[in-house]
């Protein structure tokens, strides 16, 4: 009954986050209950610990990583969280400043791994591999004739860049609530 009680709480902090277009109350609400991240696990019943604002070098810092251990090596999960009600494109069709800025985001990190690899060594240690994933926006901003479009030419860009909804949250919510059943 306590899990049940705990999971309505946590449903209620993720509405009245998303109502006020927080990113600072929904970056508390996960680093509160990691298995919010369930969808963006790579082993669903054996997560590793997250770490939240992780910093690396003077001007960088993540909101969130974790360390997968996966069958083919280690790879370094970097998470990048937005406001919960961003608009993915504009009214022309053209992707939004905010995903713009999130997506430069990423490869300022990106660049800075490849221009400072002792740095990155200092806080990711010998791991190699990293995945980075923007969570932003809701799946309905898929939904626009140009969005498919726009996703085809940036995947074939940035093959390790994952763009993703705040639906993933929602739908591990679900799960949790279904499972508390």
């Amino acid at each position: 009954m306590e899990y049940f009680e705990n999971i309505l709480r946590v449903q209620q902090q993720l509405e009245s986050a998303f109502e006020n277009n927080s990113e600072q109350q929904l970056l508390k609400i996960l680093k509160e209950n990691s298995f919010l991240f369930y969808e963006l696990y790579e082993r669903k019943f054996s997560p590793e610990p997250i770490f939240a604002e992780v910093p690396f070098g003077q001007e960088y810092r993540c909101d969130f990583a974790w360390l997968n251990d996966n069958s083919d090596g280690p790879e370094w999960v970097i998470v990048e969280i937005e406001k919960p009600k961003v608009r993915l494109f504009n009214k022309k069709g053209d992707s939004s400043a905010e995903l713009n800025h999130a997506i430069g985001q990423v490869k300022s990190w990106k660049r800075y791994f490849e221009l400072c690899p002792e740095q990155k060594k200092e806080t990711f240690g010998c791991v190699s591999r990293f995945r980075f994933v923007v969570v932003i926006g809701t799946r309905e901003d898929w939904h626009e004739k140009h969005a498919a479009q726009w996703r085809a030419f940036f995947n074939k860009d940035e093959k390790n860049i994952e763009i993703r909804t705040m639906d993933v949250f929602w739908r591990a919510l679900n799960i949790a609530k279904n499972a508390s059943e």
